[in-house]
């Protein structure tokens, strides 16, 4: 069996998100459902949502709803309290140079755009839907494999713009120091958060139950070092209803 939450994971959280998972290690166990000691935080994305033994992962949504969806047990969606949005619900950063002077999106329309992956909601898609609502798509694009080497490529000069979920953006500000080189130029629309999966025939209902007992027993420091503030249940459909960007863009 797997478990990992790696899609929020960095150094300064590891402590902090050892301990949650150990609260819903043992919470899963006063349910009668076994789970790893550890998580498995480094192994492959697909490899951990995939298997089928997961007993808890976290996915994007732009994976769920493409490959995942009817393969896994969709359990709820953390809510990381994201100004400007509905409980479960996050957006996306557009951040720029901080001595950048171009006030508009569409001012961007020639700049160099750095994603994470292209089936990444929060990183690709959701930028995809705001620049054709301007009209455009970036031309010139560069993949980085990651929001923080997306935010540092834009802070470094090695790309002009990069969009950015609100959850790490708030860590890459509150960490990283290449923060104080970036401004937000605007803020994507919102869209269901990364939300929790199982494997297919995961008890969901005991396995919601027990995340939600673990963020209730989090430590006030780790609740804040995480940001967490519950659990949301969001339906399979609000998913499946965000567009995704055309194949070969």
């Amino acid at each position: 069996m797997i478990a990992s939450l790696m899609m929020y994971a960095r150094p300064e959280l590891d402590p902090a998100l050892g301990r949650y998972w150990q609260l819903i290690r043992g919470a899963l166990a006063e349910r009668g459902i076994d789970a790893p000691p550890a998580l498995s935080n480094d192994a492959e994305e697909f490899a951990v949502w995939e298997a089928p033994d997961l007993v808890l992962s976290q996915t994007c949504g732009m994976p769920y709803r493409l490959r995942l969806h009817g393969s896994v047990s969709l359990i709820g969606t953390p809510d990381f309290g994201i100004e400007g949005c509905d409980p479960g619900y996050y957006r996306s950063a557009l951040v720029v140079r901080a001595d950048d002077p171009r006030a508009r999106l569409a001012d961007y329309r020639a700049a160099r755009f750095a994603f994470n992956q292209t089936i990444s909601q929060s990183g690709y898609a959701a930028a995809y839907a705001l620049a054709q609502a301007e009209g455009f798509w970036f031309a010139d694009r560069v993949q980085t494999h990651g929001h923080v080497h997306s935010a540092r490529a834009v802070a470094e000069g090695r790309a002009d713009i990069a969009a950015i979920d609100a959850v790490t953006w708030r860590l890459i500000a509150r960490y990283d120091s290449f923060a104080r080189d970036l401004r937000v130029l605007t803020w994507t629309n919102p869209t269901p958060g990364l939300p929790y999966i199982a494997a297919l025939g995961t008890n969901r209902a005991a396995t919601a139950a027990a995340v939600t007992q673990a963020i209730d027993a989090l430590a006030p420091q780790d609740r804040s070092t995480l940001g967490l503030k519950g659990l949301t249940a969001l339906p399979a459909q609000a998913y499946l209803a965000v567009p995704n960007p055309p194949d070969g863009i």
